[in-house]
């Protein structure tokens, strides 16, 4: 392999500003008073905070030095099966920090906030339009809080109808926070096998849905990255149970302007708008997990809702049937512009970027199958999932493989997930990234696999190169420091 995205180059220290501070050390030379000091009564105030005494270039050094620590979506490739980190155009950061948006204050009455207003409208027409639902709620402020608003809605549509059933259908190809979503609605997980072409079954289906079943809440494209092609047949058998179809559309960035939900029988999609929809992702949030349902679960969604009424916008709590408030405001409202953002400048692209996704996710599974045990050989969607199968002869894990990938530069895969592949490697490479870091991706994987046959004691102690070595993550799991 003659050239890596990774260095050994310079990496500067950087203590703590307490330790860098010098007393009588100033940023900023204030003019002379004229007027002497008040003197508080220290009764009343207290001690002051211990700022330490810092000048301007101690401060932007500072800074500078723990950014080049990191590693961002700006800086290098996220291939993080499940997440889809690509990049964030900025364009959208630019039209979040529009005066009229950023300064908008969210206790403001609807009369002056006719702009924000009618954009939320307008993101919830949008929304509708791509996945092939009838109505939407952006209040839901990440995907899981998406997935709870699903489940709460499953739970009043049944509750409607004099219904009260304890079960829901979960694949072991869903994602992980189903199960949790579910149960904090008063459902039962009931697991659901996938088969040996790592999808669903309509026959596995039809034998654990019954009358105490609400639905099934299924990841599609699932976390193998693969499509689950026998999803119509499988929503006739829930629905004729007077259960509902539940999609976990995290995995949307496969999908969109090729696959419309509605048609085959999603009755409630949440999408996550910090993936599909290029709103920067990680770090905490903020994200923002919209909630798509057809016409007949429309009014049970989250109020207030956001209403056009005699040519003006209004949010309106007249649904009897809704399942109430998921929080304070209205959403993350900096995330849902830059989503308005994306969907407006890319227009019918989304679709390319759907094709563009599923495209290098099959080029890294051809070039990668082989060198990387792949358990289901067959075209993939926006991912694709290997296994370190073929590295166990040398003792060599899938861990061992992402901590060596930090020596070349690259970021690792997400690994261990999903738990129906021992020893997962978990690869999205999004739409974002070119056919030559592709290549430069597929080549570092090489390298290191070769590694794992002449070398393996190298991989056992890898990472070598960042400014952090290999931490003791049993002891880390075992013994959490939860003092700081």
């Amino acid at each position: 392999m003659k050239e890596t995205v990774g260095t050994t180059g310079l990496i500067l220290n950087e203590p703590l500003l307490w330790e860098k501070g010098k007393k009588g050390r100033i940023g900023f030379s204030l003019p002379r008073q004229d007027v002497p000091p008040a003197s508080p009564d220290p009764s009343l105030m207290g001690e002051g905070p211990d700022f330490p005494d810092l000048s301007e270039v101690d401060v932007i050094r500072h800074y500078t030095r723990l950014s080049q620590w990191n590693f961002s979506v700006d800086s290098g490739m996220y291939p993080l099966g499940s997440c889809t980190m690509k990049y964030n155009p900025k364009t959208n950061e630019n039209q979040a920090n529009l005066r009229g948006f950023a300064d908008a204050h969210p206790l403001l009455p609807p009369e002056l906030s006719q702009g924000t207003l009618k954009m939320m409208s307008e993101l919830e027409e949008l929304l509708a339009e791509i996945t092939g639902m009838d109505s939407v709620s952006l209040q839901p402020a990440a995907g899981a809080h998406g997935e709870l608003t699903g489940m709460l809605v499953f739970y009043a549509y049944h509750k409607s109808k004099g219904s009260r059933r304890s079960k829901i259908l979960i694949p072991d190809t869903a994602h992980g926070t189903n199960p949790a979503s579910a149960t904090l609605c008063g459902f039962k997980s009931v697991p659901v096998k996938s088969n040996d072409q790592g999808i669903l079954s309509a026959e596995t289906v039809a034998e654990l849905m019954d009358e105490d079943t609400a639905g099934i809440m299924v990841t599609n494209p699932n976390t193998l990255g693969l499509f689950e092609e026998n999803i119509k047949k499988i929503a006739e058998i829930v629905h004729g149970k007077d259960g509902l179809i539940y999609c976990d559309g995290a995995n949307m960035n496969a999908l969109m302007g090729i696959v419309n939900m509605g048609d085959i029988g999603v009755d409630v999609l949440h999408l996550n708008l910090h993936k599909t929809f290029s709103t920067p992702h990680g770090g905490g949030g903020p994200g923002a997990g919209p909630v798509c349902v057809k016409k007949h679960l429309e009014p049970f969604l989250p109020v207030p809702r956001v209403m056009e009424k005699n040519g003006k916008y209004i949010l309106s709590e007249d649904f009897p049937q809704s399942v109430g408030k998921l929080h304070g405001f209205y959403g993350n409202f900096g995330v849902l512009i830059k989503a308005y953002s994306y969907i407006l400048s890319m227009g019918a692209d989304l679709k390319k970027v759907s094709q563009l996704a599923v495209l290098n996710a099959n080029y890294i599974k051809e070039k990668l199958k082989g060198v990387l045990y792949l358990p289901y050989d067959r075209p993939c969607m926006h991912e694709c999932v290997f296994s370190d199968k073929n590295q166990a002869a040398q003792k060599v894990t899938t861990l061992d493989m992402a901590k060596r990938l930090m020596d070349y530069g690259f970021h690792p895969p997400t690994i261990y997930f999903p738990l129906v592949v021992h020893g997962a490697i978990m690869v999205e490479p999004t739409e974002t990234e070119s056919k030559e870091n592709l290549d430069l991706f597929i080549e570092t994987f090489k390298t290191i696999a070769e590694e794992a046959k002449t070398n393996p004691d190298q991989l056992h102690e890898a990472p070598t190169s960042p400014k952090v070595r290999r931490l003791d993550e049993t002891t880390a799991a075992r013994h959490p420091c939860l003092m700081g």
